[in-house]
């Protein structure tokens, strides 16, 4: 049963994200107008270093005004390459630049509402370069043992589906 998006219009607009209306028809014949989010795309990274420790980000969500673990993240410039995007982040979020980074996984954390892909990557070195250009985006940084993530997901303390997913491949590929 697929859905058709005959057209849309953007009701709203910024840099970071439109704000679209959709005239889509069932297959049923009927259609229905729908809203979606059109998001540019997501660079996420983070390090996993020897003693099996994961760099987090302790942050709150005023949206939600929920605290939780995350991995540094941001959106992609135009031009710029995703992978590029994902060690720009980890940098400005952490001080910690990556050492090679290798694709983890692509998701999509809202897809009945958004366009959004989000593209995780992770590095088994790091380099500490100084204190996070971008402060203000966490309450701290930590290295988090990975034996730990499946307790802290289930706490709910990793709140966000993405990182959650990241986090939990993560422990699977270092620890089985």
């Amino acid at each position: 049963m697929r859905w058709k998006n005959l057209r849309e219009r953007t009701v709203y607009e910024n840099r970071w994200f439109s704000v679209n209306l959709a005239d889509v028809r069932l297959p049923d014949g009927r259609h229905l107008d729908h809203y979606l989010i059109r998001l540019r795309p997501v660079a996420v990274a983070t390090v996993v270093n020897a003693a099996n420790e994961v760099l987090l980000l302790w942050r709150h969500r005023f949206i939600t005004d929920a605290w939780g673990w995350e991995l540094a993240a941001g959106v992609v410039e135009d031009g710029e390459d995703i992978e590029v995007a994902a060690a720009r982040e980890m940098e400005e979020e952490t001080g910690w630049r990556p050492g090679p980074l290798r694709h983890l996984l692509s998701v999509e954390p809202s897809n009945g509402l958004t366009d959004a892909r989000h593209h995780i990557y992770w590095a088994e070195e790091a380099a500490y370069v100084g204190p996070p250009e971008d402060d203000f985006e966490s309450d701290r940084r930590a290295w988090v043992p990975l034996k730990s993530v499946p307790d802290m997901v289930v706490r709910g303390e990793v709140p966000a589906a993405n990182m959650a997913a990241a986090l939990l491949l993560l422990h699977h590929i270092r620890l089985g």
